[in-house]
């Protein structure tokens, strides 16, 4: 079973190396698609032994669907520049590499644990989040209109146990300029799809989904990281819709 991981880049040299080196006890090769970074993502990457490619920006989903047409081999582990393995999902994908055929299974999903404003979230819906990322690229492949993008594959899917570590925001300005780019892309799907956003999506939809996050998914165990995680979710759900409305007119 040979595996090759890919990563899609752009300006990421804070991060690169700590994701590519989580990579290498597990994977055959390793595949860097840069979309025109202007500081040292690429060079540090070449540098850590993986093969860079450049390539304009197609949007997440295909950007990373273009990833796996680069790579070698037919099983994609596929991460953000974000993301790290932790040696424990790096041994439980080792093994699977080294019991050799796995035809049975288009992909296996991981939890996904994340580091906001300085420390690992437990709850607020934000863990386990498990995610297909290692999948057979002839059964599987990444779907998403411009953001939310996932994989979908056909045939069984099998479950890691261990960590992938996703370190997100390390200060709420950060958050916000996250939020800001990713309602604009959200809104301009909701306006292509012709789909209207009714002014009572701008009144109900932003507390509900803090409740959500903040009671039912029990983001008040995560102490004031959770509340504010549970508003900044309220505050992009208004913003999306505002946005979409704004365009809609």
């Amino acid at each position: 079973m040979k595996i090759s991981a890919t990563i899609v880049t752009l300006n990421e040299e804070r991060n690169i190396a700590r994701a590519i080196e989580s990579l290498k006890p597990c994977v055959d090769e390793i595949v860097v698609v840069d979309s025109g970074s202007s500081d040292r993502t690429r060079e540090i990457a070449a540098e850590l032994g993986a093969r860079v490619v450049r390539e304009e920006w197609r949007g997440y989903a295909e950007q990373k669907n273009f990833a796996a047409t680069c790579a070698a081999h037919d099983w994609i582990l596929s991460i953000d520049a974000d993301e790290e393995l932790t040696p424990e999902l790096a041994a439980e994908i080792q093994a699977l590499r080294a019991a050799g055929d796995r035809s049975e299974f288009g992909g296996w999903t991981m939890p996904r644990r994340a580091h906001y404003l300085g420390r690992w979230i437990q709850h607020s819906g934000w863990y386990p989040d498990r995610k297909i990322r290692l999948y057979h690229r002839g059964r599987g492949m990444w779907k998403g209109e411009r953001v939310h993008e996932s994989v979908e594959v056909t045939g069984a899917i099998g479950e890691l146990r261990s960590d992938l570590l996703h370190f997100t925001c390390d200060s709420l300005n950060q958050h916000l300029l996250t939020i800001d780019r990713y309602t604009s892309l959200a809104a301009q799907a909701i306006a292509e799809s012709g789909k209207p956003a009714p002014f009572r999506r701008l009144v109900i939809d932003p507390p509900w989904t803090f409740i959500r996050s903040y009671f039912f998914q029990r983001g008040f165990l995560d102490g004031m990281h959770g509340f504010v995680i549970a508003a900044m979710a309220g505050f992009y759900t208004f913003l999306k819709y505002a946005k979409a409305r704004e365009m809609a007119r």
